[in-house]
């Protein structure tokens, strides 16, 4: 049985995005590729649109599980348009079962025109990362998604700067959060100090102590730390120390 849903069905997309035998027939540019998936890029009608197909779950028991990686991935893409945490536009995603297993799915998102992610733009040194009133719009509009995240009870668990875009206007986006989930109590405690973590592991390198604390007090939404958020500063600092 396969389930697709075509979100913008217009012109072109309808025939190269229609069905997941259309879209599993698709060629483009190889982006990404590992042993269960991988992610072309394609152009239609002047637009470039990012496919990520998986052929597989995984070995075992992973191929019954009732939300496979790439069904988590597009529910999470949705939560995040609900909480309006920025992302890419979703064009389309599905996925096809056979006697219970997985055995395919994609998830198809338009481009974000002249962006990159931050990693990219630290890795290629990239002079913007040293200008302070771009930083600072970054890290505002990352605080603020990241906030409305953690209250929602949700946890991304791979918030890193490659899963975070920024386009030429400075503009935010997030991408790439299969592992996101919901949690309560200590283990969401736990799950907000490693995002955060993850956050500053190159921001530890990249950016000031004065622009790391700033960021801090804007996830909070306050200028003030109190105890408390001076403890959870703390862990945030040392949760990767013997780790790596």
């Amino acid at each position: 049985m396969a389930a697709w849903q075509l979100v913008e069905n217009s012109g072109r997309l309808a025939t190269a995005f229609g069905s997941l035998d259309a879209v599993f027939a698709l060629s483009g540019e190889s982006i990404t590729r590992d042993a269960c998936s991988e992610v072309i890029r394609v152009e239609i009608e002047g637009l470039r649109y990012y496919v990520k197909r998986y052929h597989r779950a995984g070995s075992g028991l992973r191929r019954y599980l009732p939300t496979p990686r790439i069904k988590a991935e597009w529910q999470n893409f949705r939560h995040f348009s609900r909480w309006a945490v920025p992302v890419p536009i979703l064009v389309a995603y599905g996925l096809e079962r056979r006697l219970g297993a997985f055995v395919r799915g994609a998830l198809i998102t338009q481009e974000v025109v002249g962006a990159e992610n931050l990693w990219m733009l630290d890795h290629l040194g990239d002079e913007r990362l040293r200008d302070r009133c771009w930083v600072d719009r970054v890290s505002r509009q990352l605080a603020l998604a990241t906030r409305t995240m953690h209250q929602h009870h949700f946890a991304h668990n791979d918030l890193k700067w490659r899963n975070l875009l920024v386009n030429d206007a400075g503009d935010l986006f997030f991408i790439d959060c299969p592992t996101g989930s919901f949690w309560w109590g200590p283990l969401l405690r736990y799950r907000i100090i490693k995002d955060l973590a993850c956050l500053d592991k190159v921001a530890s390198r990249v950016l000031s102590r004065t622009q790391r604390l700033r960021f801090y007090h804007q996830y909070l939404g306050r200028d003030r730390l109190s105890a408390g958020d001076k403890l959870q500063l703390r862990r945030i600092v040392k949760f990767f120390e013997g780790r790596e």
